[in-house]
């Protein structure tokens, strides 16, 4: 009998790896492109095994906004900087917390196995098995979004904290402790007011730290870097939240303002 097909939104690096686990395991993997109309797929998909939504998390709210009714209680969601409130509009969403790199040119690099929580949990963790990336299914809503927080903590903070000290995670912690710890605490209480609850700080750092160590080569600040200061420091502000090494940090990046350089040669 044949295996129902499963549509991958978004076929870049990390889709790619997931439609190969999936073709590995015997489905049809149907691909939606940026120029694909989904209500028109839909139609000839009704009921797809999975929708594997794997754009970058700048289009997940425009996507999510697009998905066709049939596909809406089989969505599985790799995003960063992902939290219940993205999805909750959706029922038996399934979510992975995606804890392995894949650049262009390059095979997958694991960091440390990528926890798994809903319906097609298990459906995702043979996918990627059979590209030996390692996951483990997540049981409880609870328990993912700690697995969620925990992600977005380790890149918040690397992010955020390489903007001033640059370098890779290893020395971040191992030379700039004390100040990776104020970047974290701070990303924790912007994790906590934008999901209404309560974490244990010292259990999320120790979570962050295992990251750090299976890969401590990992360089802190990407591209994305200034964006996610900025995305988080938006949040501060409607959540009312302080955030002061943050806001230094924003205010270093700005660089001082005109009327504060001191007088010198024009340049022409």
């Amino acid at each position: 009998m044949a295996k129902k097909p499963v549509v991958v939104i978004g076929l870049g690096e990390m889709g790619s790896v997931f439609a190969r686990g999936i073709l590995r395991l015997g489905h049809t993997v149907i691909p939606a492109l940026r120029d694909t109309s989904l209500k028109k797929l839909a139609r000839e998909v009704t009921k797809p095994a999975a929708v594997i939504v794997a754009v970058a998390e700048n289009d997940l709210a425009d996507t999510l906004g697009k998905i066709p009714k049939p596909w809406r209680k089989r969505l599985v969601l790799l995003q960063n900087e992902l939290l219940p409130d993205d999805y909750r509009p959706f029922d038996d969403v399934t979510v992975i917390s995606v804890w392995f790199e894949k650049k262009k040119g390059q095979d997958s690099k694991v960091i440390i196995p990528s926890p798994v929580h809903g319906p097609r949990a298990k459906l995702i963790a043979r996918a990627l098995a059979t590209l030996d990336i390692p996951a483990r299914i997540v049981a409880k809503d609870r328990d993912m979004l700690f697995e969620l927080v925990a992600k977005n903590l380790y890149i918040l903070t690397s992010n955020i904290a390489g903007l001033r000290v640059g370098g890779n995670v290893g020395e971040l912690w191992r030379d700039h402790e004390a100040f990776a710890r104020s970047v974290a605490n701070e990303v924790i209480a912007l994790q906590e007011g934008l999901t209404g609850s309560r974490f244990n700080n010292d259990d999320l750092i120790a979570a962050m730290r295992a990251a750090f160590d299976g890969d401590p080569a990992h360089q802190c600040m990407g591209r994305s870097a200034p964006d996610r200061l900025a995305r988080a420091l938006a949040h501060a502000d409607r959540l009312q939240l302080e955030l002061p090494t943050l806001r230094a940090i924003a205010a270093e990046q700005a660089g001082p303002r005109v009327d504060e350089l001191p007088p010198g040669p024009l340049l022409a």
